[in-house]
Parts: C-alpha cells; sequence; structure tokens
C-alpha cells in the first residue's frame, strides 16, 4: 500500500512524496516512458543520474516481446533491465484504443491480432494482473477501456461502466499484498461521466487513482475542462496520476489543477525528430538555420549536451542519422523535464506556483 504523504498545496498545486522499491519519489513527478523495458537510446544508469525514479513500462508489448517466462527468469522487469528505481506498467488498456483496428471488445476482456506477426492474443483483467505481477511492477494499472475521442455519450458511459467492471475483477485478481493498484477514471469529456466513473472505483478502492482517456485527440481546453472538474475530486489522500499527457505546457496546466503524476513518450520520440525543449519553447533542430549555430541547445542548460556540443554539430548528426545525435537530444529533453518537475514542485514548496506559471509562459516563443 502506498503512503502518499501530501506535504504542501498552492491553491490546486500539490506537493508530496511516497516510497516505491526504496525510492523516495516526489510529486508532482514525470515518468519517462520504456515501453519495451528500455528508454530508447538511455540505460538504466543514465535515466537514474537525471534524478529519475520511476519510469513507465508497457504490459501488452512485453507480454508480446520478450515475454512474461523471459522476464520472470530475470526476477523481473527491474533486473531484466538493469534499473535501481520503481517501474509503473500499463495494463494494455491503451492498446486497446490505439490497436482499434487489431482488436475486438467482450465483456470477458479483449481479443487482439498481434501487431507483431498477426496471431490471436487475449487479454482480460486476470491475465493483465498476472503479466504486471509476473514482471514484479512496483505500480500495477487496473485493466480498462480507454475510451476513444470523440465519442457520443452513450458510447462514453458503456466504456467506463466496462472499465468499472474490468478494475474490479483487476483487484479480486491480486494474488501479492505488496502490489499497488491503480483505478482508472474514464468518462470522455462528459463531467457526470467522470463523476460516475470515480464514484465507482472509489467504492472498489485502490492504491491511487489515475485519470485516462485524455490526449486521444481532444483538444486542450477540453482536456483542462475535464481535469477542472474531476482533479481535485479525486481522494486527497492517493496519488492522481494523468495518463499519456506530458507537453510542458499541458503538465503545468495539469499541476495547476492538482494532478502528481505524469507520463508521456513526448520528450523522447520528439528527441530522435530533432525537437528539442528549452525555456523557450521547442527549438526545431532540422530548421536549416542551425547548420552553422555555434550556440548549445540552451545557453544555461547544464545536461552534458549543451555543455558539449552545438547546434551545428547536433544538426550535423541528425542529417546523417547517426546514432550519437539521438542520445544527445534524448539526453537534452530528459534533463529538461526532470529540471521542469524540479521547479515546480520548488515553486509549490516556496508557495510561488502562480509566479512559476507566469514566468514559465512569458518565455515562451
Amino acid at each position: 500500500m502506498i503512503d502518499f504523504n501530501l506535504k504542501k498545496t498552492s491553491k490546486k498545486a500539490r506537493l508530496g512524496s511516497f516510497l516505491l522499491n526504496k525510492q523516495n519519489i516526489e510529486t508532482p513527478c514525470f515518468m519517462p516512458v520504456g515501453t519495451a523495458a528500455t528508454i530508447k537510446t538511455m540505460s538504466g544508469s543514465e535515466v537514474s543520474d537525471f534524478g529519475y525514479k520511476i519510469i513507465l513500462a508497457n504490459t501488452f508489448h512485453l507480454m508480446l516481446r520478450p515475454g512474461p517466462e523471459i522476464i520472470s527468469k530475470h526476477g523481473g522487469i527491474h533486473d531484466f533491465m538493469g534499473w535501481n528505481g520503481a517501474i509503473i506498467t500499463d495494463s494494455g488498456g491503451y492498446q486497446v484504443f490505439s490497436l482499434s483496428k487489431l482488436r475486438k471488445i467482450t465483456k470477458e476482456g479483449v481479443y487482439f491480432n498481434s501487431p507483431i506477426d498477426g496471431k490471436k492474443v487475449f487479454l482480460d483483467p486476470k491475465k493483465s494482473i498476472w503479466l504486471q505481477e509476473q514482471f514484479n511492477s512496483d505500480i500495477i494499472m487496473q485493466f480498462d477501456e480507454c475510451t476513444p475521442y470523440p465519442a457520443d455519450k452513450k458510447t462514453a458511459e458503456l466504456s467506463l461502466d466496462l472499465s468499472i467492471l474490468w478494475g474490479k475483477q483487476s483487484k479480486q485478481s491480486l494474488t501479492q499484498e505488496k502490489s499497488n493498484l491503480f483505478g482508472i477514471v474514464q468518462g470522455g469529456i462528459y463531467d457526470d461521466l467522470r463523476d460516475k466513473s470515480l464514484e465507482g472505483l472509489i467504492s472498489i478502492g485502490f492504491d491511487g487513482y489515475a485519470i485516462g482517456g485524455l490526449s486521444v485527440g481532444e483538444t486542450s481546453e477540453e482536456r483542462n475542462t475535464v481535469l477542472d472538474n474531476i482533479a481535485y475530486k479525486m481522494p486527497k489522500d492517493k496519488p492522481r496520476y494523468l495518463m499519456g499527457v506530458g507537453t510542458p505546457e499541458d503538465i503545468v496546466e495539469a499541476v495547476k489543477r492538482g494532478v502528481d503524476m505524469f507520463d508521456c513518450v513526448i520528450p523522447t520520440r520528439n528527441a530522435r525528430t530533432g525537437f528539442l525543449y528549452t525555456k523557450k519553447g521547442i527549438l526545431k533542430l532540422r530548421n536549416s538555420r542551425y547548420k552553422d549555430d555555434m550556440r548549445p541547445i540552451e545557453e544555461d542548460c547544464q545536461c552534458y549536451t549543451c555543455r558539449n556540443y552545438t547546434r551545428s554539430y547536433l544538426k550535423h548528426l541528425d542529417n546523417c542519422k547517426e546514432i550519437l545525435g539521438l542520445r544527445l537530444n534524448t539526453i537534452h529533453n530528459l534533463y529538461y523535464y526532470h529540471n521542469l518537475m524540479m521547479n515546480i514542485r520548488n515553486s509549490i514548496r516556496e508557495d510561488r506556483f502562480d509566479n512559476f506559471t507566469k514566468e514559465f509562459y512569458s518565455l515562451r516563443d
């Protein structure tokens, strides 16, 4: 069971912490995504050196490759990938959304055609929980249906009803007392359905609560309206996790509304396409203006990349499709995100989050 310590609030923004796998995880926190048990181009020790203490891995993809037997033989994902921090695993519910052309939903579970070899794969709450326990995950997510966007109200309600049923079955499927299980609030963009979902999950009882079904095509205004309605209603003594949402602006807005935890592929995926994060916004490395630019990505950044390389060199690596370029870009973006979260936490601690937010936006181009 997670013992969440809410240390301070600044309006709705929350500063907290909890212990997990001998790690003191301070919130708000960002969790890099290692879908296939790797943060692409990075080793576990490198990610840890940035200051990250928790990452996310994906149950569905690890089920397919290398499979639970291989990971279990290593004693779990931690030893498999050489990661000493905490691990949270997505249940496979997002793939119900992202692989919509390759799956069929039933009340019992979901039938997929494997994106690797086309073979039939079945996933239900019991199997999802079993997999995550085999992986020795520190936080296990309930199996759910990630409601698509757009969805009419009837479709969204049927989806959330199924997720509540699967949430109950997920909890009943736990076999290890040490497992920390999070429930996932669904309901699309409908406030009353989000309320219904949260009430249903609270009646079941979870170690933390996540907000799912966002960052699936809705506008930022719609997303913030959902967060305005639901985040503050979530249990105050449990972590609040916004799944899959992760631009710097989205994080700041969600923290403002009371969210504690975030994950997203954006900083690492965008690094590999030359989108680099700075205080002024995104630097698009593939722009021709940077071919002879002798400055670092960001003048006052202390990451390894900025201390040693110019924009010109990084653009050259990108042009030549050199692997080093992917690594150096990823180092910078992960460093930026860690610093962003550290600055957010410090601003809440010092009761100046409003000023931090104003400064954050004033610097954007």
